[in-house]
């Protein structure tokens, strides 16, 4: 479950901005994840919640997804369409290649945080 990973450095990354920022605390956390990242979003959730209260900055702070779906671009006419994941990365559709353009996103979007004097 590589999610526990990936929840561990988001926390990391979380705590070191929180307290740069003099916060007292984190309250939400905005993810952007492309379908492509494989990502099962139940066990993020899960590691998540087993592991965002071990620091207080963290403590309670709240998770939120973005899902970012796949967009590729056709390397002949530059149409630019939205496509499954099995079908983003470049490959021959008859005569046309496609470069993917979207879909692999993992992000941290935002953290909203609280001060001292809110």
């Amino acid at each position: 479950m590589h999610e526990v990973g990936i929840v561990n450095g988001i926390l990391d990354t979380v705590i070191r901005a929180a307290r740069g920022a003099g916060a007292s605390r984190a309250v939400l956390v905005t993810l952007r994840i492309g379908d492509m990242t494989e990502v099962v979003r139940e066990a993020l959730g899960f590691a998540w919640e087993t592991f965002r209260d071990e620091d207080p900055l963290t403590r309670g702070c709240e998770l939120a997804v973005e899902e970012v779906h796949p967009q590729s671009e056709c390397l002949d006419c530059g149409e630019v369409s939205t496509t499954d994941r099995f079908h983003c990365a470049a490959s021959v559709r008859g005569r046309r290649q496609r470069a993917p353009l979207h879909g692999r996103e993992l992000d941290i979007a935002s953290i909203e945080i609280e001060t001292p004097d809110d």
